[in-house]
């Protein structure tokens, strides 16, 4: 799972910086139990201004907090991350996207 195509939506585009994707995107290339094709995460900041990332599964589940000092103002939202396979055609496809958009 999540090794084919990876796309986003204009909303992710749009609300998450370029670097802050990848941290994502890395984040479940690391994850260190099976993988769900629902991938969730919920960016928050907290009192010193860092991005909180809290990344979780449902099955197996898994949960995973992550700390960032960034070069800009943290980001409030929930994103899910969606992996598709076409059996048809033997292939993933992966979509980063705001919770509000699904």
């Amino acid at each position: 799972m999540f090794t084919g195509e990876k796309y986003l939506t204009a909303g992710v585009d749009r609300t998450v910086p370029f670097v802050l994707q990848m941290f994502l995107w890395e984040c479940i290339t690391n994850i260190t139990v099976e993988k769900d094709y629902l991938q969730i995460f919920c960016l928050s900041s907290n009192e010193k201004g860092q991005q909180v990332i809290e990344h979780s599964q449902e099955r197996p589940e898994y949960k995973e907090i992550y700390i960032l000092d960034v070069p800009f103002s943290a980001i409030h939202t929930k994103l899910y991350v969606i992996d598709d396979y076409f059996e048809a055609e033997d292939r993933h496809v992966a979509t980063m996207l705001l919770a509000e958009e699904y």
